[in-house]
């Protein structure tokens, strides 16, 4: 956390506390403290004076910014603090969308914290003094690695704080007390904004060691039909144990998931790559056979491709991380094939050439056999995958035939100018030198009429 962050809270407080106020670090910070982790957020509630004195203060201290004034939110331009008053909520409408809020300075700090989502969420720490106040055994929940509602009424008030106990239990590796599951078993919830789910899931796919576990608690408590059913598909859809020893599609996906947090940071979109893992074997659920006991998914990366962008496009609406995703499930069986029957350069220059992200690729290819249960990686796999990616990298950085070089070479610019330049790509990604390429591309023009 920012020093001067720090500092300018106490600033703040020492002003509140000479009216005879209180103010509290809260919410995730004072967790993150006593896990040992760094914080980027301030987050302080101000108690025991009204809004107008709270205004003042800040006013005298820099540049007051109003985030929801309304709701007694503040911040200062140039810190990055979150100001708050002790507020109530009531649900006035479903999903996450409307609350009638209710600000009471003087509501007292275990009424205030009763409306946060979970024990080792309504931590309380006097900033000046540096007292924790833990109404509801937060602390002891933080230190056995449990995840407990504050309260039944207002934890079901806000349905995002399913995905949320989700995204907390992966995020720091907590289980989710018993009564919570229960409760969230009983939450609808299908009028969530899609942006807020997807937020959700984002942290659980970019923050956590170990994303499955967000989905497996989705799945204990019942909550994967609305936002999730192409997963849901995949639980006890059989595989040949031979080549999955660790069982339905489910468990597979879940293993390549938590293989692929491992290796994002590497990919050009770490939450397209993770999207990929995610759904790479929705099609399985479409394609399965069994014949004369044999089970295969023949295409299932083809044929699952609506699958996947259904449930892209129910959470998202950017269409280059769509875009990514997509090109990333189509071709994850490749790279091992390709391996497997051991291919030429030229093949592999091809399925590259054709990927958003060939590293993402080889990356995927490796999770996709890390998933497949206590099967190790082959080292001659990842070699070939490895050296022949680095090829194609220095393939596609030589030299190459332009439209420019058609054009000095008499050439008219035309609409034929298309074939022409995928004529001469071809040759490039089987390794032909720009010169030769060139040589060999003004032939084919001259064999289609195209150039005397």
């Amino acid at each position: 956390m920012s020093g001067d962050n720090l500092n300018m809270s106490r600033k703040i407080a020492a002003l509140v506390n000479e009216l005879g106020g209180k103010i509290y670090y809260v919410g995730g910070m004072v967790r993150d403290e006593l896990l040992g982790i760094e914080s980027k957020d301030v987050d302080i509630e101000v108690h025991g004076i009204t809004p107008g004195q709270l205004e003042n203060i800040l006013d005298s201290v820099g540049e007051k910014l109003k985030i929801g004034a309304s709701f007694g939110i503040f911040s200062l331009r140039g810190y990055d603090i979150d100001i708050a008053m002790p507020r109530t909520e009531q649900a006035t409408g479903r999903g996450h969308r409307d609350f009638e809020v209710f600000i009471d300075p003087f509501l007292g700090v275990e009424k205030a914290a009763t409306r946060r989502d979970f024990t080792v969420n309504a931590l309380m720490k006097d900033v000046l003094t540096g007292e924790i106040t833990d109404c509801f055994g937060g602390i002891e929940d933080l230190k056995n690695g449990i995840l407990r509602h504050v309260n039944d009424e207002s934890f079901v008030e806000d349905p995002l704080r399913a995905l949320r106990a989700g995204q907390f239990a992966a995020r720091f590796n907590f289980k989710i007390a018993p009564e919570t599951i229960q409760i969230i078993k009983t939450m609808s919830l299908d009028a969530l904004p899609k942006e807020r789910v997807l937020g959700e899931l984002v942290k659980a796919l970019i923050k956590a060691e170990r994303p499955s576990v967000f989905f497996d608690c989705m799945k204990t408590a019942q909550q994967l039909d609305c936002w999730f059913p192409e997963l849901k598909a995949l639980i006890g859809l059989e595989q040949p144990s031979n080549w999955h020893p660790e069982g339905d599609v489910w468990n597979h996906t879940m293993l390549v998931l938590d293989a692929a947090a491992a290796l994002k940071d590497k990919a050009k979109n770490p939450l397209g790559f993770m999207l990929a893992a995610l759904c790479h074997d929705f099609g399985k659920a479409l394609t399965q056979r069994i014949e004369n006991g044999k089970i295969t998914f023949y295409s299932h990366e083809i044929e699952g491709e609506p699958l996947i962008e259904r449930f892209l496009r129910r959470l998202t609406d950017e269409t280059e991380l769509i875009k990514y995703t997509l090109n990333l499930c189509e071709l994850h069986m490749r790279p091992n094939s390709l391996a497997a029957f051991g291919s030429s350069q030229k093949a592999l220059n091809k399925l590259f050439y054709a990927c958003l992200d060939p590293d993402a690729l080889v990356m995927l290819a490796k999770a996709d056999a890390l998933g497949c249960g206590d099967r190790e990686i082959n080292p001659a796999t990842q070699e070939y995958l490895i050296s022949g990616l680095e090829s194609f990298k220095e393939t596609m950085a030589k030299p190459f035939v332009l439209g420019a070089d058609l054009v000095k070479a008499g050439l008219a610019p035309g609409e034929y100018f298309s074939d022409l330049l995928e004529y001469a790509n071809k040759l490039r990604l089987a390794g032909i030198e720009k010169e030769n390429a060139l040589t060999q591309t003004l032939a084919y023009a001259r064999s289609k009429g195209y150039l005397k």
